[in-house]
């Protein structure tokens, strides 16, 4: 049996239903719009920037990248927030991270709009997502979930460990998870867990998102076992132009003849997550527009 769950796929799938939307919408209105804020030239910033602008144009939703350099002060980088919020023509608005050092992302986050906020980070959306009645999920974990409904039936009693607890997958997976219409069981590990394997041997779905190479092994997962691999590392390749390749957290060779469904690195969660950003940002001009 292939357990490969093809990410990929499944993107084009929701892509497709919000290419569909757009054009609906757009009927009566502008095209959704999308504000991205790009500081510095981090090269693998860069790239997802690029790559969220070219996904955003096949959809039909307009972006504009608006880029400023890695020395902008905290203020002026919160003074063009500030203008997107009161731009009636933006509906969405993005701030790539990481930020520079002398940057406070938490400021950043909380000085957006969080009618505006379609990566779901801002602290009132995660509150909101928390108690089940959310605004905008942010794009991976709710990527995630489509994952999941696709590889199971029902998730009802299955029990999930999450690995990781980042406010932009660990968290929002769990609470996603635990919500009345998901109905699992939910185990958060981190860094500070006392014998992980114990806890991933029991579990039926294992949600890896730490950024360690290859960090779930075979011996730590049972017959059957769902995994969702979340981690990008680089490892040194020489047989690659590139001289390195791309692995996740979990050792994807080794799992996938027990797993009854496995993301790969690249082609799982990356091409869902935005897809999901997608539709947040046509559901942002939705609610934004009154439609």
């Amino acid at each position: 049996m292939d357990a490969r769950l093809d990410g990929r796929a499944v993107a084009e799938s929701v892509r497709a239903a919000t290419r569909q939307a757009v054009e609906s919408f757009a009927q009566d209105a502008a095209p959704p719009a999308l504000a991205v804020v790009l500081v510095g030239d981090h090269p693998a910033s860069a790239s997802y920037v690029r790559g969220k602008k070219k996904a955003a144009a096949e959809v039909g939703i307009e972006s504009t990248v608006h880029r400023r350099a890695d020395s902008i002060s905290q203020d002026d980088l919160l003074a063009l927030v500030d203008t997107l919020n009161t731009d009636d023509a933006v509906d969405g608005i993005l701030v790539q991270l990481p930020l520079p050092d002398h940057i406070d992302p938490h400021a950043v986050i909380e000085a957006i709009d969080p009618a505006k906020d379609v990566d779901g980070f801002h602290p009132q959306n995660l509150g909101r997502l928390l108690i089940g009645m959310p605004q905008f999920t942010p794009a991976t974990p709710s990527g995630i979930m489509v994952l999941l409904e696709h590889a199971l039936d029902d998730l009802s009693g299955q029990r999930a460990v999450v690995v990781g607890r980042s406010n932009i997958v660990g968290k929002p997976l769990a609470a996603l998870l635990m919500q009345r219409n998901a109905n699992a069981t939910v185990t958060v590990c981190h860094s500070r867990t006392r014998d992980l394997a114990a806890h991933t041997r029991e579990a039926d779905i294992v949600v890896a998102a730490v950024g360690r190479p290859k960090l779930i092994t075979a011996d730590m997962v049972r017959e059957g076992v769902t995994v969702i691999d979340v981690g990008i590392n680089r490892v040194d390749d020489e047989t690659r132009e590139r001289g390195y390749r791309l692995v996740g957290d979990v050792d994807y060779d080794a799992i996938a003849p027990k797993a009854h469904a496995i993301t790969p690195v690249p082609g799982g969660v990356g091409p869902m997550t935005i897809a999901m950003l997608l539709r947040n940002t046509l559901q942002a001009a939705q609610q934004h527009r009154g439609q």
